[in-house]
């Protein structure tokens, strides 16, 4: 009887011992998951900007650089801070789009596993500057780079009979809102005239996801056909027109004939801008 009680106690005392080592043990693996986690998401804001810096200038032909990225290790959210997109050859504007603030909430989950997958991508308030030069600008000209830059790497990689390498991206959300856009144009004489207009708010949805995944230079290209296709749309156009003719009712600029009220010279401003 008291061998049995005392076979009871030690068992007992095995049985809490293995349960502490346990606890212990799944304590510290949890704890090895948060610091793997943790290294793993605060290395990131380096990677983003390295990316942007190097691969942003290949894909659209002109100057692009990131000045910061912040990283939110608890929410798993970045911040990316003074985007620059610089303008073609050509252009006299100092730059094509600025914007102080993007930010960008990543599943952690996916860092690992291709494609990587972007929750949402929310662009606020970015300054852009639309520049007519002749029969083209500055976006078109930006926008024809990327597809160009889109067809190289796809016959690239059919000459050399590869698959597609590198990290896809599926992007749930993009959000640019609260965009603003201003024109930019010689007119007559060689006078700079400018205009201002707001761009609704644009919501893409599930870039990349029909064909399991995209490239950063497919994801661009998209992005941007979708955003000049808004800053050249008839409600901006006819906003940046009509600032236009308001400036040919009181300015007067130098021609080679003589002076020449703006009225007329935005006529012709207006046949540049294709509306």
């Amino acid at each position: 009887m008291i061998l049995s009680s005392l076979r009871e106690k030690i068992a007992k005392r095995e049985g809490e011992s293995m349960k502490k080592w346990i606890l212990i043990g799944g304590t510290a693996l949890v704890v090895i998951i948060i610091v793997v986690l943790v290294v793993g998401i605060s290395n990131l804001g380096p990677i983003i900007k390295r990316a942007v810096n190097t691969y942003g200038p290949t894909i659209t032909k002109t100057e692009v650089r990131l000045s910061g990225v912040g990283i939110s290790i608890l929410s798993g959210e970045a911040k990316l801070k003074g985007f620059y997109l610089g303008n073609p050859k050509g252009f006299k504007s100092p730059e094509a789009m600025t914007v102080a603030s993007i930010f960008v909430d990543l599943d952690e989950k996916s860092i690992t596993r291709d494609p990587i997958i972007i929750d949402k991508i929310e662009v606020v308030r970015p300054e852009i500057t639309y520049e007519k030069a002749g029969r083209t600008d500055n976006f078109k000209t930006i926008l024809n780079n990327v597809e160009s830059s889109v067809r190289k790497g796809s016959a690239a990689k059919q000459q050399s009979g590869k698959k597609d390498e590198g990290k896809k991206l599926i992007i749930k959300n993009f959000i640019i809102k609260d965009a603003k856009v201003d024109l930019s144009v010689s007119a007559v004489g060689g006078q700079s005239l400018s205009a201002s207009a707001s761009l609704q708010d644009i919501h893409l949805k599930n870039i990349g996801e029909k064909r399991g995944g995209a490239s950063p230079e497919q994801v661009f290209k998209e992005v941007f056909a979708i955003l000049y296709k808004e800053m050249t749309s008839p409600a901006v156009t006819a906003a940046l027109n009509e600032q236009l003719k308001e400036l040919g009712s009181s300015v007067e600029i130098e021609t080679p004939v003589g002076k020449t009220d703006l009225g007329s010279a935005t006529d012709k401003v207006k046949g540049m801008f294709g509306k």
